[in-house]
């Protein structure tokens, strides 16, 4: 019964692993890496240089490359680092002469180098340009968001980059500078990459109008039945831009449709999580409980949802918990942990002052779970075992 949505699944739990793992990153982007700004502030020695010439391996012999220094971007005088000098490298590099790289070195006995990174005239010049790590953020971030489409795929790449490793509280501080027009095109179009899609679904909720929220709403309401990376992105900007009047449209194109892909369900979810973490009460708590419950009945999202309630303290599902448990295609290991799970989280209430009663929920909580020691013991005891929720 769960086999359709297996790989789904593993990409996406894979995917909020990576991001949380990179406190406050921003939520819809792919995995942060290295930026081209990090590796030059991490270097000892950086150089600008040209191909001159290359020795192809033979049985004997490894092969090398060598380079002229053009400029140095970072070293100190010596005579190593110097323009016109040059630099063999071991183990022979295609190239043609004239062609240009970017070569970090770290210090030692001499000046390691690592392998050459090939650059044009624009890269070259974007990457020296660019603000420094320790810059503060909106400074940076105001200089990358220019380049975030650049024609040169390098400029491009390392863009994004700095954005998804930005902390998502330092990109809202650069609202006001965002491309509006740019963005929003960026996400109708259909020759933009779909890995940056999410976050220019995220950054047009935080610069566009309602005007652009049609745009958006056209793009959420195309049928696919597959995998469309970077919705949760785009339905979070949607959210943000439209407030209830957006999750009333969400709710009829996708929760309430049976016949939605399991993939764009999940992104909704993925957005009702980000609203109740990002959206500064934009949308009203309660409200987005209210479509997260929608889904409880779902039984390949089942267990997801009710984590997610237990953690947004809604309590109003526990009799409906207590009556699919075990029940046909509820019937799955991993969904009667998460109700058993949902339960004692439910029971956890601090009493206060004297003639203070438990409060329903907690009354409610306390029945049920002595009920399911009775139905399911063994279920129960390894739920408690391997019990956490964050």
């Amino acid at each position: 019964m769960r086999s359709p949505r297996i790989l789904t699944v593993c990409f996406a739990l894979a995917v909020c692993l990576i991001v949380q793992s990179v406190t406050m990153a921003c939520p819809f982007c792919e995995a942060p890496s290295l930026t081209l700004t990090e590796r030059l502030a991490q270097a000892d020695a950086a150089v600008l240089v040209e191909w001159i010439d290359g020795q192809k391996p033979t049985e004997r012999k490894a092969g090398k490359t060598v380079y002229r220094i053009k400029q140095v971007v970072r070293g100190s005088g010596k005579e190593l680092v110097a323009v016109g000098n040059k630099i063999t490298l071991p183990r022979y590099r295609t190239g043609k002469k004239g062609e240009q790289f970017m070569l970090l070195g770290s210090k030692a006995v001499v000046i390691e180098w690592g392998s050459p990174i090939e650059v044009t005239d624009t890269s070259f010049g974007y990457w020296t340009k660019a603000p420094s790590p320790d810059a503060p953020s909106s400074k940076r971030l105001a200089y990358f968001v220019k380049f975030l489409e650049s024609p040169d795929q390098m400029v491009a790449n390392d863009a994004y980059a700095e954005f998804a490793n930005a902390p998502y509280k330092d990109i809202t501080a650069v609202a006001k500078l965002l491309p509006r027009e740019k963005i929003r095109k960026w996400v109708a179009s259909s020759e933009t990459r779909v890995t940056r899609l999410g976050l220019y679904g995220l950054l047009i909720g935080l610069c566009g109008t309602e005007a652009d929220a049609k745009l958006v709403e056209a793009k959420i309401s195309e049928q696919s039945e597959e995998f469309r990376l970077g919705m949760d992105g785009v339905i979070s900007g949607y959210l943000m831009l439209m407030g209830d009047k957006g999750l009333d449209v969400i709710d009829k194109l996708k929760l309430t449709n049976p016949d939605v892909a399991f993939s764009e369900i999940y992104s909704v979810m993925q957005a009702l999580r980000f609203m109740w973490r990002y959206g500064d009460g934009r949308i009203e708590k309660e409200r987005l409980r209210e479509s997260m419950r929608l889904l409880v009945d779902r039984p390949n999202l089942t267990d997801l949802v009710v984590g997610d309630l237990a953690r947004w303290k809604d309590w109003s599902v526990q009799q409906r918990l207590m009556e699919i448990y075990g029940k046909d295609k509820f019937d799955v290991p991993s969904i009667k942990r998460a109700i058993i799970r949902y339960m004692i989280v439910s029971t956890k209430y601090k009493l206060s002052g004297e003639g203070v009663k438990k409060p329903p929920h907690v009354i409610a909580g306390e029945a049920n779970l002595k009920l399911l020691r009775q139905m399911d013991p063994k279920t129960v005891k390894q739920a408690e075992r391997y019990f956490f929720l964050k």
